[in-house]
């Protein structure tokens, strides 16, 4: 690189005057010098023993120079540490020799066509290297670590990875792989864009989500803790152990069933068969509940007002157990018929499901009410484990206008952008309304009917709902 340098510099007269001045001054010094000692007795053996001195000097200094190296030492990262400095600096053939005994062999990276995302969770010794044990077998096998978490325990470490490895590799490949290295219950499944987001910003979305509506916290909850199910027990159903004694305050964690304190009375039950919870994701979720309960009832306010056919306006809005007084007087209003396809059950009996419809914990409610604020219709988004139900009931002077289509529709939407696959609605199979405004949606639907009890499901990941105005943009 020198010379390349120098070729490209300009060429000056000054500089070959000097460097010819300073050549003669040399020549005439020692010619001066051979002189003096040349013309003396012991001349020559004087010249010859200085020559020889000169000769001594410079292998000296290149035996030195070859023996202490004036490399740096290697750092914390550098991968021939252990390698003498003088192996590192005079033969290369061995370093590269010794290079595959510390640096996993790789290939080139795939592109992002030919990659899948994965996640995966195991439980490796807590000890100094486990680790790297396995952040060597997924570089061994070009996969990239995306995101980590670490999940401390009794004994040992759960650590959950998110990952982008080649789409040829296979699960059980990679499952063996990680037992080899020293992971133990490894848990894998595939994963989409939406978890590229980092656990903090997630879990404050979360929150953030919980605290503006009541009823996200179930949600909120199943997105926390992945693949779960959710059931709200009345507070008589509280117990703990087989021993009987009441829970505590802060809740309860038995490996695949965590328990919590309800704020609304009562418990939360998460069961999570296929994998156990982690002391982390226990206070995770113990700290959503505990903002709920500090935040107490509170459901968006936001209204809509939609024009019907013959020029009527209506309001359709959230509603929670606060109207339950107008709820119980549209029950009053109902025929026994019209109860009857709605509750599947004895008509006198309608009331008492009420204050369980409305409460936020369960699931949302959308009301209908009039110009002059009374209730006409409901409808019920129902939280029912890993399911989710909706269910209609209209006014009997109200039907046939397409107020229970219209709200149909928005639960439908709700469900949506809940996450949810599907939502199912129970009647009988003579209740031609529900029948036809499930149609409506343009959505895949399944039926079943056993005794006169029809259920219709619908696939919510098929076909896009139509386009609604949402009920809680506000704040979010």
């Amino acid at each position: 690189m020198t010379s390349a340098k120098s070729a490209r510099r300009p060429h000056h007269w000054r500089r070959d005057l000097i460097e010819l001045a300073a050549l003669f001054t040399a020549v005439a010094v020692a010619d001066a010098i051979a002189n003096m000692i040349g013309h003396q007795p012991d001349g020559p053996y004087l010249l010859i023993a200085s020559a020889l001195a000169l000769v001594a000097t410079a292998a000296f200094h290149t035996w030195w120079a070859r023996r202490h190296s004036h490399a740096p030492p290697p750092t914390a990262g550098d991968h021939s540490v252990g390698l003498s400095h003088h192996t590192v600096t005079d033969n290369a053939a061995a370093t590269t020799a010794a290079a595959p005994m510390t640096t996993p062999a790789v290939g080139p990276a795939p592109s992002d066509e030919d990659t899948v995302l994965w996640r995966m969770r195991t439980t490796v010794r807590d000890a100094p290297g486990s680790l790297a044990a396995l952040c060597i077998t997924l570089a061994q096998h070009q996969i990239d670590i995306l995101t980590l978490q670490t999940h401390p325990l009794a004994q040992g470490t759960v650590d959950e990875f998110l990952l982008r490895a080649p789409a040829s590799l296979q699960v059980r490949q990679l499952s063996r792989a990680i037992s080899a290295a020293g992971g133990s219950s490894t848990w894998i499944e595939r994963a989409d864009a939406h978890d590229l987001v980092d656990a903090p910003t997630r879990i404050l979305g979360l929150a953030t989500r919980t605290a503006l509506d009541t009823a996200e916290l179930p949600l909120a909850l199943r997105q926390l803790l992945g693949r779960c199910t959710i059931h709200s027990l009345p507070a008589v159903s509280i117990t703990g152990r087989a021993t009987g004694e009441s829970a505590p305050i802060e809740g309860t964690l038995e490996e695949t069933v965590m328990r919590l304190r309800d704020p609304s009375g009562g418990a939360i039950t998460i069961e999570r068969p296929y994998l156990p919870f982690t002391p982390t994701e226990f206070a995770r979720a113990r700290a959503l509940v505990e903002l709920d309960a500090r935040l107490g009832p509170r459901v968006p306010r936001s209204e809509h007002v939609l024009t019907l056919p013959e020029g009527n306006e209506i309001t359709v809005r959230r509603a929670d157990r606060s109207d339950l007084a107008a709820a119980r007087a549209m029950h009053d209003r109902c025929s026994e018929q019209t109860l009857r396809l709605r509750y599947h059950g004895p008509v006198r009996d309608a009331d008492r499901y009420l204050d369980h419809l409305l409460s936020p914990r369960f699931g949302r409610t959308l009301a209908v009410q009039t110009a002059s604020g009374r209730l006409v219709a409901l409808g019920h988004l129902l939280w029912d484990g890993d399911e989710t139900e909706v269910a209609l009931l209209v006014e009997d002077d109200w039907q046939r206008r397409g107020i229970g289509s219209e709200l149909l529709g928005r639960l439908v939407t709700l469900a949506v952008e809940a996450g949810c696959d599907s939502v199912y609605a129970v009647t009988q199979a003579s209740n031609t309304g529900m029948v036809a405004a499930m149609r409506t949606l343009e959505l895949p639907l399944d039926y079943q009917i056993e005794e006169g009890t029809l259920v219709i499901t619908a696939r919510l990941d098929a076909t896009p709902v139509r386009s609604r105005p949402p009920y809680e943009q506000a704040g979010r």
